[in-house]
């Protein structure tokens, strides 16, 4: 959860079984388990599936939404 919250561009399976020093299947069974949880979430952009972070994830959500809201506002 650490590497995700660090990371709130998102990363792939692959990338996250890197940084932690394990095989991708092993990362994969975690993630899958954070995702069941609620606590990460993944989406696919393009061929990758990415995963967030889900408090993370929600906070930029809402961000780019209160700033759509103002440059609106300003336009």
């Amino acid at each position: 959860m650490g590497i995700l919250k660090k990371h709130p561009e998102g990363l792939t399976i692959q990338k996250i079984s890197e940084m932690v020093g394990l095989s991708r299947i092993t990362a994969t069974k975690y993630i899958h388990e954070l995702i069941g949880e609620g606590r990460v979430y993944q989406r696919k952009v393009g061929a990758a599936k990415l995963c967030y972070a889900k408090k993370r994830f929600v906070e930029m959500v809402k961000e780019k939404e209160i700033l759509d809201k103002i440059k609106k506002q300003i336009d």
